[in-house]
C-alpha cells in the first residue's frame, strides 16, 4: 500500500505543479479522488503509455475498483450523495475472494466488476474528468459559467483541446464535442513527470483522500489501513503460538468454542477476530479467540450475537490464567501489553479478575459494535451447524 504521508509534489519545467497541487482543493465528494488515484493507476499499468486513448468505459471499472475495498469490503463512508458509493452498492457483485483481497491484485475484482455490467455508472464521467482539469485552465475558462453544468460540459472538451499544447492539461478528450467523448488521452510531459515521480504522487493523492475519509469516518479504526487492499495480512504466528501454548496445558482440553461448544484441539484451530479484522485491521491478541476452522470460515466477517459476548470474555479469561501460570512474568507482560493498552487496565493483576476483565470489554467492545453495524457489517451472527 502507499504510504500516506503528507509531502509537496517535486518542481517540473514547463508544467504547471500548482494547478497539479490545487486538485483537491474544496472538493465535497469522493469521485475526484477516485478518478485520479484510478486514472494513475491506469497509467501504470499500462507502462507510462502516452499514446494509446483511455475509455471512459476502463475508467470506470478501474474507479469502482480503487473504491470497492474501503467501501464495500471495509464498510467506510463516502458521504450520503456519493456517486461511487451508490453505483457500488446498486451492482450486484459477488467478489469476495480471499485469495485475491490481500494480494494488492485487482484483476479478478474488474472481472467481477465487468460481469456485473456498470454501464450505467451513475454517469460518473459526466462531471469529474472536465471539472479536474479546472486548475489547468484557469485563464482559457474566463467567461464561463462553471456552476451552469450543461455550458460548462460543453465547452470544456473543445477548450482542452485547443490549448492541449499551450496550457499542458494532464489530458485531452478523444473529441471536441463533449456528446462524442469517450475517453481522455494524457499529455506526453505530464505521462514523463508521473512516471519519474508516481510513488510521490500517488502517495500524495492517497493523503488527500485519506484527510477527506477522516472527516466522514471520524471514531473508525485503523482509517488509514483501509483505503487501499494491503499486499498481504500480517502472519498470526506469535498469536497462534500464543493460544496454542494454552491449549497445550492440561487444563487446555477443557476450553471450549464459543459459538459451536466444542472442544477446542491444539492439532486443530483458527483464530477468530471476534470484532472482524475487516473493521478493526489489526491481529491483537485481545480481539483473537481459538475456534474450529469450518465454524472460523462461516462466522467470516459477521459481528456475533451479543449472546456471545460472555463467553468470549470467560475464554479469553480463561486463557490469562493459563498463560499467566506457564509464561515468566517478562514473557505475560510482553504478552498483554496490548490487552492492558487497548482495554485501558491499569495492571496484569487486572486482567486475571474477570469482574475487571468483563467491564474493560463491555466499556471498550460495545460502542465497536455499535459503530461496526452502522457501518453495515452484519450483526447478530449465531453459529448454524
Amino acid at each position: 500500500m502507499t504510504a500516506i504521508l503528507p509531502m509537496s509534489l517535486p518542481e517540473a519545467r514547463g508544467l504547471n505543479i500548482g494547478a497539479l497541487a490545487g486538485l483537491f482543493r474544496n472538493v465535497t465528494n469522493s469521485y475526484k479522488f477516485v478518478f485520479f488515484l484510478a486514472i494513475l493507476d491506469l497509467l501504470k499499468r499500462h507502462g507510462f503509455d502516452a499514446t494509446r486513448p483511455y475509455p471512459y468505459a476502463e475508467i470506470t471499472i478501474e474507479m469502482l475498483a480503487t473504491a470497492w475495498f474501503a467501501h464495500s469490503f471495509f464498510k467506510l463512508s463516502f458521504g450520503a450523495q456519493d456517486t461511487i458509493a451508490k453505483k457500488l452498492d446498486a451492482l450486484d457483485l459477488d467478489y469476495l475472494t480471499h485469495a485475491n483481497l490481500f494480494a494488492n491484485d485487482r484483476r479478478a475484482l474488474r472481472a467481477a466488476l465487468q460481469a456485473s455490467d456498470p454501464k450505467d455508472s451513475g454517469r460518473l464521467m459526466d462531471f469529474v474528468p472536465y471539472r479536474l482539469l479546472i486548475p489547468f485552465l484557469e485563464p482559457q475558462l474566463r467567461g464561463v459559467d462553471k456552476a451552469a453544468w450543461t455550458i460548462f460540459e460543453k465547452a470544456m472538451p473543445a477548450i482542452a483541446n485547443a490549448h492541449y499544447a499551450t496550457a499542458r492539461p494532464l489530458y485531452r478528450f478523444d473529441n471536441d464535442d463533449y456528446r462524442h467523448c469517450s475517453g481522455i488521452l494524457w499529455h506526453p510531459d505530464w505521462v514523463a513527470y508521473l512516471k519519474e515521480h508516481y510513488a510521490i504522487v500517488h502517495g500524495w493523492a492517497a493523503w488527500h483522500w485519506l484527510g477527506y475519509m477522516q472527516k466522514r469516518n471520524p471514531t473508525t479504526p485503523g482509517l488509514a489501513n483501509k483505503l487501499f487492499p494491503p499486499v498481504k495480512r500480517d502472519a498470526l504466528t506469535r498469536q497462534t503460538k500464543y493460544w496454542r501454548t494454552i491449549l497445550q496445558h492440561p487444563d487446555g482440553p477443557a476450553l471450549r468454542c464459543i459459538y459451536s461448544g466444542e472442544p477446542l484441539s491444539v492439532e486443530r484451530f483458527a483464530l477468530d477476530h471476534y470484532l472482524p479484522w475487516s473493521f478493526v485491521a489489526h491481529n491483537q491478541i485481545w480481539n483473537l479467540i481459538p475456534a474450529p476452522p469450518g465454524v472460523n470460515s462461516s462466522k467470516s466477517n459477521h459481528l456475533p450475537s451479543e449472546h456471545y459476548f460472555q463467553g468470549f470474555v470467560a475464554l479469553q479469561h480463561q486463557g490469562l490464567l493459563i498463560a499467566s501460570r506457564i509464561l515468566t512474568a517478562g514473557q505475560f507482560a510482553k504478552q498483554t501489553e496490548d490487552y492492558l493498552a487497548d482495554l485501558h487496565l491499569p495492571s496484569s493483576a487486572a486482567l486475571l479478575d474477570l469482574e475487571q476483565l468483563s467491564r474493560a470489554y463491555a466499556q471498550n467492545i460495545g460502542p465497536l459494535l455499535t459503530l461496526a453495524t452502522n457501518q453495515g457489517f452484519t450483526s447478530d451472527w449465531q453459529y448454524a451447524r
